[in-house]
């Protein structure tokens, strides 16, 4: 197993972050254009995460298929003024993706943590080598959406 945590400060609200954050419009718009994510069940994923698990087809640059994946969303409790949402998913190759995203109020803007671990039998550190990539990715994604009042038409 390998975990990968990578963190950035962005300086907007929490509540702004964790709004957004609940979203599969945020999705869409941070793997952008690494990743792409079509739903498959159900057809359509939801305008906000509802604990439970969505089924989707992921393309690499939208052209190269690599499969299905469960994304698997819940809530976990956590401390006061710490916002978590976790995805647990899987796929055929990966056993096990559990994403634990952190949204902590820091000044007048939100630390943003990205934790995950991995289990893909051998192909494990390859997969953590992407996931350390695709999260910085991801990060700089956010960077530039708070830069730009959360305009996801701003690319």
């Amino acid at each position: 197993m390998r975990n990968i945590e990578l963190s950035t400060f962005l300086d907007a609200p929490p509540d702004q972050v964790w709004g957004a954050l609940r979203t599969a419009r945020l999705l869409h718009f941070v793997a952008h254009p690494i990743l792409r994510f079509d739903p498959v069940d159900p057809p359509q994923l939801p305008e906000r995460w509802a604990e439970g698990d969505y089924t989707v087809k992921m393309t690499w640059h939208g052209i190269i298929p690599l499969g299905r994946q469960v994304i698997r969303i819940s809530h976990p409790e956590a401390a006061d003024g710490v916002r978590q949402i976790r995805d647990n998913g899987s796929s055929a190759l990966i056993r096990r993706w559990d994403h634990l995203v952190t949204v902590v109020p820091e000044g007048a803007g939100t630390l943003y943590t990205d934790k995950v671990a991995i289990e893909a039998g051998a192909l494990t550190w390859f997969v953590a080598q992407f996931a350390r990539s695709f999260y910085a990715h991801r990060q700089k994604r956010w960077q530039h959406l708070v830069a730009n009042g959360f305009d996801y038409g701003a690319e």
